[in-house]
């Protein structure tokens, strides 16, 4: 028998917290039968969270037996996690994405990305919106975490609402410890730590969103 990683304390929260989900969220579950450390586990806490409510979904696939579903959904890591809405049979794409188990603090930027998702706001100010709107080039926001560090939800939550608001962001959460090469290729030495579009801003971190705006602007400049 599997032990279950949530226990009732937290189940009977969750249920509290997902009582305001308002449209259905759809989890795309992308594991790996090869080498894939956490995948069981994170696949375990996928299906354990969707159970708590009916208005959350999850649908699992393997990037190397659906390798186009990982590419339509630009997927190349595994464990991974889209964070989706749902619109009847639609799945509806906004560009969050969870690379890695998210264990320890992580654990509450999941929750809150489900909740963001479901309430289809991203809750940023006018001013981000307005710079969000405006964009003509497409921008990749890389958080770079650590299950131990308080202040990376914040930033990976500032980037996933950044990409719920906007088509042209893609937000992706990366666990350091358990993808080590892209962590060292963009040089990372702290977390939290957001890598724009490749490498062509850094910003090191949790930053206030007017920040952020500013970093992207000049990464899109240069």
């Amino acid at each position: 028998m599997v032990t279950a990683l949530l226990n009732e304390e937290i189940t009977a929260q969750l249920k509290e917290v997902f009582e305001k989900l308002q449209e259905p969220v759809e989890i795309l579950f992308f594991g790996s039968k090869k080498g894939c450390e956490y995948c069981d586990e994170t696949l375990q806490l996928a299906t354990e969270v969707t159970a708590l409510s009916d208005r959350l979904g999850l649908q699992t696939f393997d990037i190397d037996e659906d390798p186009e579903t990982a590419r339509q959904y630009r997927v190349d890591k595994a464990p991974a996690m889209v964070i989706a809405g749902r619109d009847g049979d639609r799945i509806v794409d906004y560009g969050i994405r969870l690379s890695g188990i998210p264990s320890g603090h992580e654990f509450s930027t999941f929750v809150h990305d489900l909740v963001l998702v479901s309430r289809r706001d991203s809750d940023l100010s006018e001013t981000t919106r307005e710079f969000l709107r405006g964009l003509e080039k497409p921008v990749l926001l890389q958080v770079f975490v650590t299950p131990t560090c308080p202040y990376c939800p914040r930033a990976v939550y500032l980037a996933h609402q950044m990409a719920l608001e906007s088509p042209m962001v893609e937000a992706e959460m990366v666990e350091a410890m358990e993808f080590p090469d892209l962590a060292d290729r963009f040089g990372v030495s702290g977390v939290p730590q957001t890598t724009i579009n490749s490498g062509a801003g850094t910003v090191v971190g949790a930053v206030p969103e007017d920040y952020l705006v500013a970093e992207i602007q000049r990464a899109i400049a240069a």
